[in-house]
């Protein structure tokens, strides 16, 4: 059965950048801690972007590549703690005016303009984030497919298959998600995220330790994988550090993690410490993680750490089987502001229309009744179409994480931090403190440049080596 109905668009979150700051708690009891912050943080950071780590650090050679790690490590640590103190404004601790989220501290500081620019950045980044999930999952699936066809036909079984079919079914089974509504609001999603991500990043780091005892030997060297120029080493460094700087991407969600904190003590000291704390533990996971993965393959390093093994074959197809699950539900909770940006828009300026504003409820046999909308089905469904299109036409996953993780590193992670503590704690121009900071952020918009550059350039060459 199905029935029209013309109310307003339900459950639509509202969007950062339609907050301003506000010294309401919203009635919201806060209990959070510094160890349930920690655990946010770990969550959030541990992701996909760890498979990538063992091919930068094959890039880079056993010296360059923990160091740039670190490197990344201790700018991350640096960055959050300065955006602690943005949390609220104008005294960092006292407020009284709160900021719950990148945009709302960027609204306050900046004004709209601004808000307009650092929106924008979240929105590429989400919609980049949406295309490099699809190539990930892609390869997973291809790699249970592969592990399973060597382990029954042998290491010379032919097992080669692209990754669009799998592309495909990933996109279908997103259209589907996408109209599920609060789907990435629920809670037990950010349980099995956290699960799925744990397990195959243990699994990885676990494949490669028994490897390297396998071998007997430590694979790898100072200098890194040999390339046949100077240019193309060049080309794979600058490369290997936007996918290092893909691994630490969560800062845009740090001050909605601080909002969760109770106080006293104030959030900003208590989410200091997390942070330090979780992101220790996350680089040493890392380091460990990406050292083993080059020492087990040294120059045969794949740029998905999990594509290098085929047995245990059925721990293999748990692990990619659990990056395909965290990614199904990883792909929504980065679309679903998208998504909810482009409705508000749209039942704004469109008040009246009917095809933006009606919905109707689907009576479905023993599933509760299915709220349709035709804008929201249209939009969603050509939204995960265009994301999965572009994966297909670029499905280079090592090249598309140094893009993303180039573009988020220095406006998203550096730049909007430093200048909104610069404004808060009225820093006065060509002072020392000034000129430190402005330093800081020189060098990583310059150390973001060479990883854009480097991955565009492999993409490019990818691209035409295929034609």
């Amino acid at each position: 059965m199905m029935a029209g109905g013309t109310q307003d668009n339900p459950q639509i979150p509202l969007l950062p950048a339609t907050f301003s700051g506000s010294s309401d708690t919203n009635g919201i009891e806060k209990k959070g801690t510094i160890w349930t912050a920690a655990a946010h943080v770990i969550t959030g950071v541990i992701g996909a972007g760890v498979l990538s780590l063992a091919w930068s650090i094959a890039q880079l050679g056993w010296i360059a590549g923990p160091m740039a790690i670190l490197f990344c490590a201790a700018v991350t640590v640096f960055a959050t703690s300065i955006l602690c103190d943005c949390y609220k404004s104008p005294d960092s601790e006292l407020g009284p005016t709160t900021n719950r989220s990148l945009l709302e501290a960027a609204t306050f500081y900046f004004g709209k303009k601004w808000t307009w620019l650092c929106g924008l950045l979240q929105y590429v980044s989400f919609y980049g984030t949406g295309v490099a999930y699809i190539i990930t999952s892609a390869t997973s699936m291809r790699e249970i497919q592969r592990s399973n066809c060597y382990h029954k036909g042998g290491e010379k079984a032919n097992c080669q298959t692209g990754t669009n079919i799998f592309m495909l079914i990933f996109g279908i089974i997103q259209i589907v998600t996408s109209q599920i509504p609060d789907f990435h609001n629920m809670a037990w999603l950010s349980v099995v995220a956290a699960l799925m991500s744990f397990c195959y990043s243990f699994i990885g780091l676990g494949l490669g330790f028994s490897k390297v005892i396998d071998n007997r030997s430590i694979k790898g060297s100072i200098v890194g994988i040999p390339t046949r120029s100077a240019a193309q080493k060049i080309w794979l460094v600058f490369q290997a550090l936007g996918d290092i700087a893909f691994a630490y991407p969560y800062s845009i969600i740090l001050l909605e993690i601080q909002d969760t904190l109770k106080s006293p003590p104030p959030e900003n000291q208590t989410m200091k410490k997390a942070s330090i704390s979780a992101i220790v533990i996350t680089t040493f996971f890392y380091i460990c993680c990406s050292c083993f993965g080059y020492a087990a393959f040294g120059n045969d390093t794949p740029g998905n750490l999990l594509t290098g093994f085929y047995e245990p074959f059925w721990l293999v197809d748990f692990a990619n089987a659990c990056i395909v699950l965290h990614l199904v539900g990883g792909y929504q909770v980065y679309t679903q502001p998208v998504f909810a940006f482009a409705e508000k828009w749209a039942t704004q300026k469109y008040p009246e229309n009917r095809f933006v504003n009606k919905f109707y409820f689907i009576k479905l046999p023993v599933l509760p009744a299915l709220q349709l909308n035709l804008f929201r089905l249209c939009f969603r469904t050509l939204y995960v179409i265009s994301t999965t299109a572009i994966a297909m036409a670029f499905p280079y996953f090592n090249q598309v994480l140094g893009i993303l993780g180039a573009l988020n590193f220095w406006p998203l992670t550096i730049y909007f931090p430093v200048e909104m503590y610069i404004v808060q704690r009225k820093i006065g121009v060509w002072t020392k403190k000034w000129l430190l900071l402005k330093g800081f952020s020189m060098i990583c918009l310059i150390v973001s440049l060479l990883g854009l550059i480097g991955s565009i350039e492999g993409i490019v060459s990818a691209k035409l080596s295929k034609m």
